[in-house]
């Protein structure tokens, strides 16, 4: 059977049909293009001439959310992975929570360790690499000792309350870097979300798995009222990429199902790779269907952030 050959001519544009430019929509234009900065202008002036497009766009966005939000009084609540504390950063979330703008912090496990141990010894996080091989990773000993003895104490009253409190009441030298001590000193939620066996807290031979867990449930709920109370506020998760996600989302259904309207609110996440759950369960999903709207920032936390409090600040919180 013979093989039929297909053949091919180039085809014309003659006959294409037109319009004009001026009847076209289009997403960018000039008065979204960036300014020019001036050498001594301030933040402000800076942040104005920043483009009116894409993140640039959403940053500012942002900023207006959680400075509305401040000013109505309604509900800034911040997500956080240890990383943030670990970059530096507890100074400005310190500042932040004295101001009265976030209302609430959520942490995974591991702010625990890094937050105590910044107070007590004023450094933290050791060179895993280096400690993992001889098994020595993980096994400061006052870091131990006093946490799982603090949460043990204070289980009733929830995790974060139970080592902020016993922050704010030492003598550690740089309590005041603190996170957890600012929040048992200002009286705001400060819930510890654990997942047991993720935290080097877990292998010392003081760890009470039931005070822990009972202590870190009394958080959930916690959170959870706080979530309940986010309708015209923001919830940011920061440097958070799988505990508080999915924390987020399991606390956001409990409370609708309750009842709660948490319809009309902002989230955010900022991080510097932007991973599935974040975008997922704190981006998508909680306000799909409502009149809010979810963010996506990418950056290192220590430029980030920053440059986010700055931009508050400059706003008036």
């Amino acid at each position: 059977m013979k093989t039929r050959i297909k053949t091919f001519k180039p085809i014309s544009s003659k006959g294409l049909k037109t319009y004009s430019i001026r009847d076209r929509k289009s997403k960018v234009s000039v008065g979204d293009f960036a300014g020019l900065p001036k050498k001594g202008g301030s933040l402000g002036d800076f942040l104005d001439s920043l483009p009116g497009i894409l993140a640039a766009k959403d940053f500012r966005d942002v900023v207006k959310a959680v400075s509305t939000a401040h000013r109505n009084g309604r509900t800034v609540a911040l997500g956080m992975g240890a990383h943030v504390i670990k970059v530096g950063l507890g100074p400005l979330i310190i500042d932040l929570i004295e101001r009265g703008v976030v209302d609430s912090i959520a942490m995974n496990g591991a702010c625990v360790v890094h937050d105590f141990e910044t107070a007590f010894a004023g450094c933290t996080s050791e060179d895993v690499d280096r400690e993992l091989m001889s098994g020595s990773f993980g096994m400061a000993e006052e870091t131990g000792r006093i946490l799982n003895r603090a949460i043990k104490k204070g289980a009733k009253a929830g995790l974060g309350r139970a080592v902020g409190r016993t922050i704010e009441k030492s003598r550690f030298p740089y309590k005041d870097k603190s996170i957890l001590a600012a929040g048992a000193r200002r009286g705001i939620p400060v819930t510890v979300h654990v997942a047991l066996g993720t935290d080097i807290l877990h292998i010392h031979p003081q760890m009470d798995p039931g005070a822990t867990g009972e202590a870190s449930m009394r958080d959930f709920r916690l959170f959870s009222s706080v979530v309940a109370s986010l309708e015209g506020g923001v919830y940011i998760n920061i440097g958070s990429a799988v505990i508080l996600p999915e924390v987020f989302l399991k606390a956001l259904t409990l409370v609708r199902n309750l009842g709660h309207r948490v319809e009309n609110f902002s989230t955010v996440n900022m991080d510097f790779i932007q991973h599935y759950r974040p975008l997922t369960n704190v981006v998508r999903r909680p306000t799909e269907g409502g009149t809010g709207k979810g963010y996506r920032l990418t950056g290192h936390h220590e430029i980030m952030v920053p440059l986010l409090y700055a931009a508050l600040i400059e706003a008036g919180c």
